[in-house]
């Protein structure tokens, strides 16, 4: 009985080592690759969490220079942002206040920059637009229009077309150009939620440019009703 035991576990053991031979230099690699990649993905994990921290280290520091109007370290910060970690939001954030930093000290042509960084680079399409709306509004300031409307064609976020209508409005408006100012103000006002304050200043733009606000809004379906019966009837 023993002797059958030992030729059987001896049968299997020369299975084993069959498959073995035969597979056990490709189960080897798969386990390298399953754990390889394992190792990989929380390394990638660690990195992520340890640059964000980093990232939001050099972001308080872009901040604390421009509360303290240190143009000079404002720089500094924000080139050691791009070079670092130019790909964060972080990085896009930073854009934007260096570009108010800069300009709020009369450094134009440094603020410039700093928004084309964040229209070019910026991966959040939100970022990138307000980049562009703001470099058209300092292009504006300089009577530079016609590179402001450069910087306002093109596609924009359906969240930023309004805005986008209403500073080409103020270019043409800026430029004399008041019919074509009249229809971007009036794409401006059609494409804003009719609950946002925003509106309020378009109606002020329209209205100095001879056309009444109300006159763009459909009448509510019920009183067009009750506005057709009365024709009918007459």
């Amino acid at each position: 009985m023993a002797k059958h035991l030992d030729l059987e576990e001896q049968e299997q053991l020369d299975q084993i080592k069959h498959f073995w031979k035969e597979y056990g230099n490709l189960i080897s690699w798969l386990l390298i690759v399953v754990f390889g990649a394992i190792a990989a993905w929380n390394g990638w994990q660690y990195w992520q969490r340890t640059s964000a921290a980093q990232a939001a280290t050099l972001y308080d520091e872009v901040e604390r220079a421009a509360t303290a109007g240190d143009i000079t370290r404002v720089e500094r910060a924000f080139a050691d942002m791009k070079d670092k970690f130019g790909r964060t939001t972080y990085a896009q954030q930073a854009g934007m206040l260096a570009a108010k930093a800069l300009a709020d000290k009369g450094n134009v042509d440094g603020a410039k920059a700093a928004l084309a960084w964040v229209a070019e680079k910026s991966s959040d399409e939100g970022y990138a637009a307000l980049a562009r709306l703001r470099m058209a509004s300092l292009l504006v300031e300089s009577k530079s229009y016609d590179e402001a409307l450069k910087q306002l064609s093109g596609d924009f976020p359906d969240a930023f077309k309004g805005l986008a209508a209403d500073r080409r409005g103020d270019v043409l408006q800026a430029q004399g150009k008041r019919e074509e100012a009249r229809a971007e103000y009036i794409k401006a006002y059609k494409a804003l939620d009719d609950r946002s304050e925003y509106r309020r200043l378009l109606e002020v733009k329209l209205s100095a440019l001879g056309t009444d606000p109300k006159q763009l809004v459909p009448a509510p379906a019920n009183a067009a009703s009750a506005s057709a019966s009365g024709t009918a009837k007459s």
